[in-house]
C-alpha cells in the first residue's frame, strides 16, 4: 500500500508512516512516500492544485509497480478523484475515511484542524461527502501544518484545548483530526478527552485493507473510467493518457 504525503516534508512522512504501520495487518506492506517537488505544507487551494501534479505522478508510478492501494495523507484530499481515474487500485483520502469512520461510531462529530482558512476547505469536503448532518462544527487551532513537526508542549496544549471545547460545547460523540501531521497525537488526546479521536491516516489504511480484502478496485464505469487517450504537450507530455 502506498501512503502518499503530498507535501515535501520527509519528517512528516515519517510520522504518517509510523501511524500507518501501527495499524497495518501483518501482510500489509506500507510504502510511505512524498514528492520532492511542490509545497512544503498544504494549507490553501493553490497548495492543493500544485501538489496534485506530483501526487498523480506517484500514483502513475504505483500503477506500473502493481500497487494494491493508495492513501492520500492530506486532509484536503487533494487530487483524489483524478487519482481514482488513473488507478485500478482503490485510492482513499484521509478526510473522507475519517468522516465515514466517525459517522459509524457517533451520530455527530467535530473536526479540529490547523489554520482558520482550512476550515472552508473542510466544509466543502463535509458537503461533498454527505456529512453535513454528522459534522457539528469545524474548529481551527491556528497552528500551521509545519508547526506540528516541532512536537512542543505548546502545540499539543493548543490542539487539546480546542478538542476539549469541541467535547464540551458541540454535543458530539467523536472528534476528527483535520491534518495528517496530527496522527501521532491520537492516543494521548483520547486519554485526555475520554471520547474517540479519529485520525484519517489509520482509518484510511484499515479501510483500504478492507477493500483489497473484498477484491474491490476503483470502478471504471462512468466518470472514474480511465481518461480518454489524447496528447498532452510540453512538460506534461508524460501524463498523456494511453489507449486501453
Amino acid at each position: 500500500m502506498n501512503v502518499i504525503n503530498p507535501n515535501t516534508s520527509n519528517s512528516m512522512t515519517d510520522t504518517i508512516a509510523a501511524a500507518a504501520r501501527s495499524v497495518a495487518s501483518p501482510g500489509t506492506q506500507i510504502i510511505a512516500t512524498n514528492p520532492s517537488d511542490g509545497p512544503a505544507s498544504i494549507e490553501s487551494h493553490f497548495d492543493e492544485a500544485v501538489c496534485s501534479v506530483a501526487l498523480l505522478e506517484q500514483v502513475m508510478a504505483g500503477e506500473h509497480a502493481g500497487m494494491d492501494a493508495y492513501v492520500i495523507a492530506c486532509f484536503g484530499d487533494p487530487g483524489l478523484l483524478a487519482a481514482r481515474e488513473i488507478a485500478r487500485a482503490p485510492v482513499l483520502g484521509i478526510a473522507e475515511a475519517a468522516m465515514h469512520v466517525a459517522s459509524m461510531i457517533a451520530t455527530r462529530f467535530s473536526i479540529v484542524t490547523t489554520l482558520d482558512r482550512t476550515k472552508i476547505i473542510s466544509r466543502h469536503l463535509v458537503r461533498n461527502y454527505g456529512m453535513e448532518h454528522h459534522c457539528a462544527r469545524i474548529r481551527a487551532t491556528g497552528i500551521e501544518v509545519l508547526e506540528l513537526e516541532t512536537n512542543t508542549d505548546a502545540v499539543f496544549r493548543s490542539i487539546l484545548a480546542e478538542c476539549q471545547q469541541a467535547r464540551d460545547e458541540d454535543d458530539i460523540g467523536a472528534i476528527v483530526l483535520g491534518c495528517g501531521g496530527m496522527a501521532h497525537l491520537v492516543d494521548e488526546l483520547q486519554q485526555q478527552l475520554g471520547l474517540p479521536v479519529i485520525d484519517g491516516v489509520v482509518a484510511a489504511v484499515k479501510l483500504a485493507e478492507a477493500l483489497v480484502g473484498l477484491g474491490l478496485n476503483t470502478s471504471k464505469a462512468g466518470d472514474l473510467d480511465y481518461p480518454s487517450a489524447k496528447h498532452y504537450r510540453g512538460k506534461f507530455a508524460h501524463f498523456s493518457p494511453p489507449r486501453r
